[in-house]
């Protein structure tokens, strides 16, 4: 009997949003996705219509798990102040585990000018976490724990930004200390 399909395939698609995150989509094989996912050519053609349908789908599997945890802490009890000082700091100490830079960035500048359907789903990403901050922004506003002078939509906009710049920062080669330079000054904004 062999392994269920369901779990294979979620354990590939986790293997699969690695190799891609690490390499980018043109520069991952077929080959280097047997590697990572342990699969042969086969096994992974019989689960994934193609190599796109599998980037997209780890790339989904990518943002749901980075977009679950961003909306755990902007629901948390945390002043507004510290929930932003945390989601900069997620990309000035990244878990070791994880490889430098981001995915979704990633993809924004190697897939999204020239494929309308990743662009698609990179705008929507976009759109859901910057109407998540706007939302946090704006209860913290109302708390007045930010100016009423600032607007919440462009303050997410520029959270968003920076962790962009920070990500792709990171995968330049900038060290620790240049990251927490850019996440403190971009903190003082708030």
């Amino acid at each position: 009997m062999g392994r269920p399909r369901k779990f294979e395939e979620k354990r590939a698609v986790e293997a699969a949003m690695r190799a891609f995150w690490t390499a980018g989509y043109e520069a991952t094989s077929t080959q280097d996705l047997c590697t990572a996912t342990g699969l042969g050519r086969s096994s992974i053609y019989n689960t994934f219509a193609s190599k796109h349908d599998l980037f997209e789908k780890a790339l989904r599997h990518y943002m749901d798990e980075h977009n679950a945890a961003l909306a755990d802490l902007l629901e948390s009890g945390l002043p507004v102040k510290e929930k932003i000082r945390t989601i900069l700091w997620w990309a000035v100490d990244p878990d070791p585990g994880e490889p430098s830079g981001c995915l979704v960035v990633n993809s924004m500048t190697e897939l999204a000018p020239r494929n309308p359907e990743i662009a698609e789903l990179l705008r929507r990403d976009s759109d859901r976490r910057r109407e998540m901050l706007r939302a946090a922004l704006e209860a913290g506003r109302a708390r007045g724990e930010i100016d009423p002078g600032k607007d919440p939509l462009a303050l997410a906009q520029f959270v968003i930004a920076t962790v962009s710049g920070l990500r792709v920062a990171a995968r330049g080669g900038t060290d620790r200390d240049g990251l927490e330079s850019i996440a403190k000054t971009a903190l003082s904004v708030f």
